[in-house]
C-alpha cells in the first residue's frame, strides 16, 4: 500500500469510528442516564453534529501528525501518540469550545471533569481500536510478503550482504529489497561479496534508479574505507518520501550521538528531513498566510506609488519576474520589484550582483538597502511557493552548479524556500561561489534546526535590518 492510499483509507476509517464514538458518547449519557436527566434525541439528529466533530478531529489529527509514518508503526507507540493527541483534543474541544454553552459553573465543575473524561475515553478507545485492527492488518500482509516497501541497498560488500540476508530473512521488516547501487563503481571488484546480477548500477545514476522502480527506503551499507561516498548518496536522494537509512559503523552506535532504529537487530539511523513537528508546519504556514495578508493590505497604496516611481525612473516592467528552483527542485516564477537596467544580464548571461554594481538603478538601490524588493514575494508565500523564512531560492543555472561543487547543497532543497533565512541575518550579500559556500553553512544549519522559535528570531532579526537600512 503505498503512502496516498494508507492515509486514505486511515482518514476514511478514523471518520467512521469518531462518528460512531459521538453516539457511543450520548448513548452512554442520555440512554444509560449517566450524568444527563434528559431524554436522547433522535438518530438522525445526531448525525450531522457528529459529522462536524469527526471533521473537528481529522483536523486535529493532521496538525498533530497522526497521520505522518502510518507504515508498521509499532502499535504500543502509536497508541500512545492517539492518547497524547485526543487528550489535547478533548481540551481544545471542552475548555474553549463548549465550556460556556454547557453551562458549567464551579457548583456542577466535577461533573464537567466526569463527562470530559468520559468523552474523552470514548474518542480515545475508538480511534486507538481503528488504528490496533489496520496495524494489525497490515503486519499480517508484510508477513505475507505483500505490501512491502520498495527498497535499496547502497554498498556491495560484506555490509550490504549482511543487511541483505537479515531483511531477506525478516520480511516483516516491511522491506523488499530490489537491488544494489555501488558506492564506488567497482563492479567488477574482487571485494563484491552479492550476486551482480542485483547491481543495479552506481551512484552517479543513484536518482535515475529510485525514481524508474519507485523506491521508498534507500539503505546505505558501505565498507568502512567507502564511508567517504556517504555524502555523495545524501546528495542525490533529494526525493519527497523517499528514507534514507544509514548502517553505522561500531563507533557511531556506542557514541550515542546517533539516534538509531532497530530492525530486527539491524541499527539504522534514519536521516531526518522534517525536524519540525507537524503542528510546528502547521502554525508556520498559518504565520505566513496571517503575517502575508497583513503586510500586503498594509503596504498596497505604498507598493503601488513604488511601482509607480520604478516605471517613471527607468525603461521597463515594474514587478521582475524569474524562474528560481523551490522544495524538491520545483521550478516557480518569484516576483521581487525590479532593481536593474532592464537589461542587465544581455550580454554577461547569469551572474552575481556586486558590491556597487552598476546595473542596478538609482531607486533599486533604495529598494535593496530598505529590503522593499522583496515585498512582492508575500505573494508567492500565498501560493504555497515560498516561505517568510528558509533559504534563498537560486536560478537553475547556478543551483545545477552548486550541486557539483557544494557537498549537501540538495539539503536546502527539502524544504521551502524563504524571503528572509539564517543565512541572510548571519552572512552578508552573495557576490561570489565563496560567499555562497559560506552561507550554505547557514542553511543546512536552519534546515536541520528548524522551528518556530528560530523563525520568529530570524523574522525579528530581518525587521531590524530593514529599519536600520543595513540591506543590499
Amino acid at each position: 500500500m503505498n503512502k496516498l492510499k494508507e492515509i486514505v483509507v486511515t482518514v476514511t476509517l478514523d471518520f467512521i469510528f469518531l462518528i460512531l464514538a459521538w453516539y457511543a458518547f450520548y448513548t452512554l449519557r442520555f440512554e444509560y442516564g449517566f450524568l444527563a436527566d434528559n431524554e436522547m434525541g433522535e438518530p438522525a439528529q445526531l448525525l450531522l453534529p457528529g459529522i462536524v466533530i469527526a471533521i473537528y478531529w481529522i483536523l486535529i489529527f493532521f496538525i498533530f501528525g497522526l497521520y505522518r509514518k502510518l507504515y508498521l508503526i509499532s502499535r504500543f507507540d502509536e497508541t500512545v501518540r492517539v492518547a497524547k493527541i485526543t487528550i489535547i483534543g478533548t481540551l481544545i474541544l471542552f475548555f474553549i469550545l463548549f465550556i460556556d454553552s454547557l453551562g458549567w459553573t464551579a457548583e456542577n465543575l466535577g461533573t464537567a471533569k466526569i463527562v470530559t473524561l468520559m468523552y474523552w475515553l470514548t474518542v480515545f478507545i475508538s480511534v486507538d481500536a481503528n488504528r490496533l485492527i489496520l496495524r494489525t492488518i497490515q503486519k499480517k500482509q508484510v508477513q505475507k510478503g505483500k505490501g512491502l516497501h520498495r527498497a535499496l541497498i547502497v554498498g556491495v560488500g560484506e555490509a550490504a550482504k549482511s543487511v541483505y540476508e537479515n531483511l531477506d530473512r525478516h520480511k516483516e521488516s516491511g522491506m523488499n529489497v530490489l537491488g544494489f547501487v555501488s558506492g564506488n563503481g567497482r563492479t567488477d571488484s574482487q571485494d563484491i561479496a552479492i550476486d551482480k546480477d542485483m547491481i543495479l548500477g552506481n551512484l552517479d545514476n543513484l536518482n535515475i534508479i529510485i525514481k524508474k522502480n519507485g523506491v521508498q527506503d534507500v539503505i546505505v551499507a558501505l565498507e568502512e574505507r567507502d564511508r567517504n561516498y556517504l555524502i555523495n548518496v545524501i546528495d542525490q536522494v533529494d526525493l519527497p518520501d523517499v528514507s534514507v537509512k544509514i548502517l553505522p559503523d561500531f563507533h557511531q552506535v556506542i557514541s550515542g550521538l546517533n539516534q538509531t532504529n532497530q530492525i530486527f537487530g539491524l541499527p539504522l539511523i534514519e536521516v531526518m528531513p522534517d525536524p519540525m513537528p507537524s503542528w510546528e508546519q502547521f502554525m508556520k504556514r498559518v504565520m505566513d498566510i496571517v503575517l502575508s495578508s497583513i503586510v500586503l493590505i498594509v503596504m498596497a497604496i505604498p507598493m503601488l506609488i513604488i511601482m509607480l516611481i520604478i516605471r517613471l525612473s527607468s525603461p521597463g516592467p515594474a514587478i521582475y519576474q524569474q524562474e528560481r528552483v523551490g522544495k524538491y527542485s520545483r521550478i516557480f516564477t518569484i516576483y521581487k520589484f525590479r532593481t536593474m537596467r532592464q537589461d542587465a544580464e544581455v550580454s554577461s548571461g547569469p551572474m552575481w550582483a556586486m558590491q556597487d554594481d552598476p546595473r542596478i538603478t538609482k531607486v533599486g538601490y533604495w529598494l535593496r538597502k530598505l529590503r522593499l524588493d522583496e515585498f512582492p514575494q508575500l505573494f508567492n508565500v500565498l501560493k504555497g511557493e515560498m516561505s517568510l523564512v528558509g533559504p534563498r531560492p537560486e536560478r537553475q543555472f547556478f543551483v545545477d552548479e552548486f550541486k557539483k561543487k557544494i557537498p549537501l547543497y540538495t539539503r536546502r532543497l527539502r524544504v521551502k524556500p524563504g524571503i528572509t533565512g539564517w543565512a541572510q541575518v548571519k552572512w552578508k550579500y552573495d557576490s561570489s561561489f565563496e560567499d555562497v559556500s559560506e552561507k550554505i553553512k547557514y542553511d543546512l544549519f536552519y534546515v536541520e534546526n528548524m522551528s518556530l522559535r528560530m523563525d520568529l528570531k530570524i523574522l525579528i532579526n530581518t525587521l531590524v535590518t530593514i529599519i536600520k537600512g543595513k540591506g543590499q
